[in-house]
């Protein structure tokens, strides 16, 4: 099948459905300048004493918060980032279909293109909140060299940590759009890491897409795919 076949399926597939899950990984918000995390150029490349992993965990955080929020805010925080052509396309779809998106990813950028329903599996960067009396918090807590809350408790931010659960309710809200979905798309996404990638074996029709540069493990469940620039089947949809 040609790339524009492979399009034009695509379209077909969309029109015919109601339903549809998005699932994104942070392939879709590097060309919003987010770096990902293991490509070549990726977070986890870059060299240091210790590694990335290690500083996103929920033993160094506990060990050694203020290290951990040096980290954060050198390498986590990208203020000015704005949603590109993908997220935009998928708040599109809203006008005409039931959009649930299901992502990995912590930037809130799904949120800023104003997608109406979005399960964030892994949390989001630019929240926080107190460990010892749960108040929540704004990025304003980032000006401290260590965020301590008025109840001299420990702040954090609301993202899922290494050795940390993901957050029952959400994971459950995912598998239940997932399983009434009539199509899911995959954008931007390893599929490496579980349980997230997980969430997909309870898809159980014969919709499924994949859209990422790279191959991925679930490439040979998909109906469709796409080792493709994120941004270029973007602008081929929008045609």
């Amino acid at each position: 099948m040609t790339y524009q076949e492979k399009i034009e399926q695509l379209k077909e597939w969309i029109h015919e459905s109601k339903k549809i899950v998005i699932f994104t990984g942070a392939g879709i918000s590097t060309p919003s300048g987010i770096p990902d995390f293991r490509s070549a150029n990726g977070l986890y490349k870059k060299k240091s004493n210790v590694s990335p992993e290690e500083i996103l965990s929920h033993h160094y955080f506990m060990s050694h918060p203020e290290s951990f929020y040096q980290f954060l805010k050198r390498e986590m925080l990208y203020p000015n980032t704005k949603p590109n052509l993908a997220h935009l396309w998928i708040k599109e779809l809203e006008q005409t279909h039931e959009i649930t998106v299901i992502t990995q990813n912590i930037d809130s950028l799904h949120e800023k293109a104003h997608s109406t329903k979005v399960l964030e599996l892994h949390g989001n960067i630019h929240e926080f909140y107190c460990m010892e009396c749960k108040k929540e918090y704004t990025e304003e807590v980032l000006k401290k060299e260590l965020p301590i809350c008025e109840c001299k408790g420990l702040i954090r931010p609301n993202v899922v940590l290494y050795e940390e659960a993901l957050d029952d309710d959400i994971l459950n809200e995912a598998i239940f759009s997932i399983l009434r979905a009539d199509m899911v798309i995959v954008i931007g996404s390893s599929l490496v890491v579980n349980p997230a990638a997980n969430l997909l074996s309870y898809y159980n029709k014969d919709k499924f897409v994949i859209m990422n540069k790279d191959e991925t493990v679930y490439d040979s469940f998909a109906n469709l795919v796409f080792h493709d620039d994120i941004i270029k089947i973007m602008k081929s949809l929008n045609r």
